[in-house]
């Protein structure tokens, strides 16, 4: 297989899609012999190991984002953490911000995460599926209703929806990349999502 030059405008590219170093891109790019894709998904996939590193930190400031939509008809509040005032007012972080808010007026996501759905409602869930499945054979009921409770979790938890902006990519790859980006660990604690004449679904 021939070897692709690695020039400075391909390393740019890269470093203006992911915001790694120079350094990282030239690296990654090397490696995947200059498939823009290729080198992207192994800078995501490092940062994913740094952002792990970090996850344990604490984070006590951050932001309130907020968002009106559609004339004032609906509108979103989120909490933002990260662990620096620094890091809360740089351009990155306030953009991570306003994203989160835009999609959550979209997607209207009910949780952050998936272990805050209450556990009766875990419950109920498994039950529905349960009487959906049981026909099919017992070997297979157990993965079929995980499989379901997964579609679940991706459709109301908002970490784990795709983002309306980028299908491919969901919302705690946004944070995570944030997260490589920023150094520092970030965390989303709480969103309200109100739209005028519905009642709130938290």
């Amino acid at each position: 297989m021939a070897v692709m030059e690695i020039n400075a405008a391909l390393v740019k590219k890269l470093r203006d899609l992911t915001g790694a170093g120079m350094m990282e891109c030239k690296a990654a790019l090397t490696e995947a012999n200059g498939d823009l894709e290729a080198a992207t998904t192994l800078l995501r996939k490092r940062g994913l190991a740094a952002a792990t590193k970090k996850a344990g930190r604490s984070t006590s400031e951050g932001l309130i984002g907020h968002y009106i939509h559609m004339g004032g008809k609906i509108g979103v509040l989120v909490e933002v953490n990260c662990e620096s005032d620094f890091v809360a007012r740089t351009e990155k972080f306030q953009e991570l911000t306003k994203e989160l808010t835009m999609h959550i007026a979209a997607a209207n996501p009910t949780f952050v995460r998936r272990e805050e759905v209450p556990a009766d409602v875990v419950a109920r869930e498994k039950e529905i599926y349960k009487d959906q499945v049981k026909d099919k054979p017992a070997n297979v009921i157990d993965k079929i209703i995980e499989g379901k409770m997964n579609s679940y979790y991706q459709q109301f938890c908002l970490l784990e929806q795709a983002s309306v902006r980028d299908p491919n990519t969901t919302i705690q790859q946004l944070v995570q990349d944030a997260i490589r980006i920023l150094g520092e660990n970030i965390t989303i604690s709480r969103f309200t999502r109100m739209k005028v004449g519905e009642q709130s679904a938290q």
